[in-house]
């Protein structure tokens, strides 16, 4: 079993859908590397979901002005996590905010002391939940084939700043990931 805990960032219905305006073009790629690590973590798995807060504050409010669609309950379907992953989640954490690193996840995190993220947007909320981990003091696995950004141009550009943060923060792969373990 893999050590530490994967957590599995919006796989939800918003980012997966074609049709949406938030939909991230290579969900379909992230999602087959997600598939791949889940056996190996077991019940160490924690899937997050990007839910739009009752009442946007601060600079919030601007961001929902551009994103008036967004502003619906949690339980509203854009939020769900998609049909594949929903039978997987046992553990998930709700978060309105870009960084998932909430005191909730860093209890789960704690036992392992190591944090692999995983899911989308590698540039917006991976991003910002790997930077909160590693200076919580987190060591922290981004597995590049199992996130997808925006677009590919941002994806890799947010992979590089990631890789930056050195020690603290490390960008893998699923292959290399499974084979440490093994």
């Amino acid at each position: 079993m893999t050590t530490g805990l994967l957590t599995v960032i919006d796989m939800q219905r918003v980012f997966a859908e074609p049709d949406s305006p938030w939909a991230t073009p290579r969900f379909a790629d992230a999602a087959t590397g997600v598939r791949r690590l889940l056996p190996a973590f077991g019940d160490r798995v924690t899937f997050t979901r990007f839910v739009a807060p009752a009442e946007p504050d601060g600079a919030w409010r601007a961001y929902y002005e551009r994103w008036p669609f967004a502003l619906q309950p949690p339980h509203a379907r854009l939020w769900e996590l998609t049909a594949e992953f929903a039978p997987h989640a046992r553990h998930v954490l709700d978060a309105d905010t870009f960084s998932k690193w909430t005191p909730e996840l860093a209890h789960r995190a704690a036992p392992g002391g190591r944090l692999v993220l995983t899911g989308v947007s590698t540039d917006c909320c991976v991003l910002s939940t790997a930077l909160a981990a590693a200076d919580a003091g987190v060591e922290v696995r981004v597995v590049a084939d199992a996130c997808a950004g925006a677009d590919d141009d941002t994806h890799a550009k947010a992979l590089q700043v990631l890789d930056l943060y050195r020690p603290l923060i490390r960008v893998t792969t699923v292959a290399e990931l499974l084979a440490a373990t093994a």
